[in-house]
């Protein structure tokens, strides 16, 4: 059970190792883009070339679909990256339905674990498989794989880390409940970090914040949802920018937070609390993503320009 990229990996290891897949399921094809063309998921394009069998219920509780899957017979359930699962449908398979996390839980409950882990600075994160029960995240752990965080690590480059690293840990979880050599760990709630779901205010610079959170908001919200900012145009519009990557310089200057100071060909840096937020990449609404340089070649900022 899974929907984005970081599920397929999962899968595609089940696969490779001759596992008996009966059935893949994933959400509804939803229309997208500018035609409003309908999308497939990445697991169902992947369970297409396999010729796997796909179901996509509308709704989990659904009496047909609960039968079809019943009707399959799967001794063991692997989540990744899907959905809140009711108890009919988690509680059904012999051996269990087991979750793969993109956290170190009890770290990071939640939606968006691999963002907040960066946002929040964090020097190391990883993946963790755990058994299903009623509350979200909290079920008792099987096995867990770590990788680190550096300086510069974005949410984009964790994500495809964790996912191949999640990959490995399903094949070991599976391998194991297979051979009955499973022995659950309860989590500490104690410990528990929350990791909820991004919404338009979380990705608005303040920058009036100390250097390190604004650099690591940037990179832990790139490549998406992308850290964004907004400066008035000269019919004192709002026009947003989206900042995908950035370098930082700790320093004391007397700036009003937000000012922004280029040489209008090389460089163009933003003031904040203890220094400077050099931007490398932005994209404005409406354009393309480009580098600063490309950025500046067609653009004439102003002397007292500032984002707010």
């Amino acid at each position: 059970m899974g929907t984005p990229e970081f599920a397929v990996a999962s899968l595609d290891i089940l696969i490779q190792n001759n596992y008996n897949v009966v059935g893949v399921v994933t959400v509804p094809d939803k229309p997208a883009g500018r035609g409003q063309q309908l999308q497939q998921s990445a697991v169902k394009k992947y369970a297409l070339e396999k010729g796997l069998h796909i179901m996509q219920p509308e709704k989990l509780k659904d009496e047909s679909f609960i039968n079809e899957l019943k009707s399959l017979n799967a001794d063991l359930q692997i989540v990744v990256a899907f959905r809140m699962l009711p108890e009919v449908v988690w509680n059904m398979p012999p051996l269990g339905t087991y979750n793969l996390h993109g956290s170190l839980l009890p770290k990071y409950r939640g939606a968006a674990p691999i963002n907040w882990a960066v946002i929040n600075g964090e020097t190391e994160s990883g993946v963790t498989t755990f058994k299903l029960k009623h509350e979200i995240d909290t079920g008792n752990m099987l096995f867990q794989a770590k990788t680190p965080i550096t300086k510069t690590t974005t949410a984009g480059e964790l994500h495809d880390s964790l996912m191949h690293v999640g990959a490995d840990l399903i094949l070991k979880t599976v391998k194991a409940i297979e051979s009955g050599n499973v022995e659950l760990k309860p989590q500490d709630d104690t410990q528990s970090i929350h990791a909820p779901k991004l919404f338009k205010e979380t990705c608005k610079i303040d920058w009036n914040n100390p250097i390190e959170k604004i650099y690591n908001l940037i990179r832990g919200l790139s490549p998406y949802p992308t850290a964004y900012t907004e400066f008035e145009d000269k019919n004192r519009q709002r026009v947003g920018v989206k900042i995908y990557s950035s370098e930082l310089e700790e320093t004391n200057h007397s700036s009003n937070h937000g000012t922004v100071m280029s040489d209008g060909k090389t460089f163009m840096k933003v003031a904040c609390a203890n220094g400077y937020i050099y931007i490398k990449e932005l994209q404005m609404a409406g354009k393309k993503r480009m580098s600063i340089e490309e950025f500046l070649r067609g653009f004439k900022m102003e002397s007292d320009f500032r984002f707010l």
